[in-house]
């Protein structure tokens, strides 16, 4: 029987980060913050911890700053520890580019996956807001004796430029696997998450940058796919990919729905991110906040209604926000009016002024902005 402690995660922390160019202009995708204190990362990292997972290696690209800020040594995930723990994978210089595709990213890191003593390795996109058990997942790849086990779900796929749709048959064979642009609906769609050996994901690795090969979808599985027993373990809980600015918008306002903070913050399996110790949120006597989640160290004096306010975030008097996602330190000054607005950190709102997006088309105003 697998176990945590024999898999190495490796988290890819800047997947699909072209697509929400206005959130990851000044950090990755991993460190994009989500749900009132969170950060992406957070998921993938307490995903591994829960389940057992106590070494885990973060390849990043540009713009890493604030993720090594948020994650610092691990010990929020309890991996700040003598042995094994949190491993940083920084760009290594020009030559092991990481945009050319995620297998020249695992190359650049053979060393570690070399030097690394576990038997199986867990590869996840950092793009997706998920609680995922994967003991479920440790156990369904031991009993198959497969090769690869990719998690998928099934429904709509997310509409990116790549997405990798898969035909399985009742016991989680994977007989097909389609990779096409846009989305499908009512289809096995994978979102960026397999296990496999260790020894094997190197040997793939190797095969794939001999032939000049980068895809890891595309060139290591499928290209594989007949000579592989790939199986497929179905993810029911919710999940939400994020691939676009909208679905982030809607990642967020998911949170208003009890079942779903039920089911991506379940008691037996938290979700830990950094602390930041801070006073309880303060309503004065004239604000009204209703359905909506509200973080520590704020001070709410206006009216709140369906919105996700982070950390200390200001709601001056006569102000009015609905449908909106506030980031950490925004100040909204008395008489403002915000509907489907997101502003990130530190934005700055002055009195009387009125901003107003569509559900459809939420409006983005940028870090440390003043309106």
């Amino acid at each position: 029987m697998m176990r945590g402690n024999d898999v190495i995660g490796i988290l890819f922390a800047y997947v699909h980060e072209e697509r929400v160019r206005e959130l990851t202009e000044n950090r990755v995708m991993a460190s994009i913050p989500y749900g009132g204190r969170y950060r992406l990362v957070d998921f993938a990292l307490s995903n591994l911890v829960n389940s057992g997972v106590n070494k885990v290696g973060v390849i990043t690209e540009e713009n890493y700053q604030s993720l090594m800020d948020h994650l610092g040594s691990g010990k929020t995930w309890n991996l700040s520890r003598k042995r094994e723990g949190l491993y940083l994978l920084p760009p290594f210089g020009a030559e092991t580019a990481r945009t050319d595709g995620m297998v020249s990213s695992l190359a650049s890191i053979h060393r570690f996956l070399k030097n690394s003593k576990e038997e199986y390795v867990l590869i996840s996109n950092c793009d997706t807001v998920s609680n995922i058990d994967y003991r479920d997942v440790f156990r369904f790849h031991t009993e198959k004796n497969a090769d690869i086990t990719i998690i998928y779900r099934h429904g709509t796929s997310p509409d990116t430029d790549k997405n990798v749709v898969y035909t399985v048959d009742p016991e989680g064979f994977v007989r097909d696997m389609l990779i096409k642009r846009g989305s499908d609906t009512n289809c096995n769609y994978g979102f960026g998450k397999c296990i496999m050996r260790r020894q094997k994901l190197i040997d793939m690795v190797e095969d794939c940058m001999s032939r000049n090969l980068y895809d890891f979808d595309r060139d290591l599985v499928q290209r594989n796919l007949k000579e592989l027993k790939v199986y497929a373990y179905e993810c029911t809980s919710a999940a939400y990919t994020i691939t676009s600015f909208k679905d982030y918008f809607d990642a967020n306002m998911a949170l208003m729905d009890p079942k779903i903070r039920g089911q991506l913050f379940p008691q037996d399996r938290p979700v830990y991110t950094k602390v930041r110790d801070d006073m309880p949120a303060k309503y004065g006597l004239g604000s009204s906040v209703s359905n909506s989640i509200v973080a520590d160290g704020c001070v709410i004096d206006g009216e709140v209604e369906n919105c996700v306010l982070f950390r200390g975030v200001k709601v001056k008097k006569g102000a009015k926000l609905k449908n909106c996602v506030i980031m950490q330190d925004c100040v909204i000054g008395e008489g403002t009016k915000l509907d489907y607005v997101v502003a990130d950190k530190d934005v700055e709102f002055e009195m009387n002024r009125t901003m107003a997006g569509y559900q459809s088309y939420p409006v983005y105003v940028s870090k440390g902005s003043k309106v």
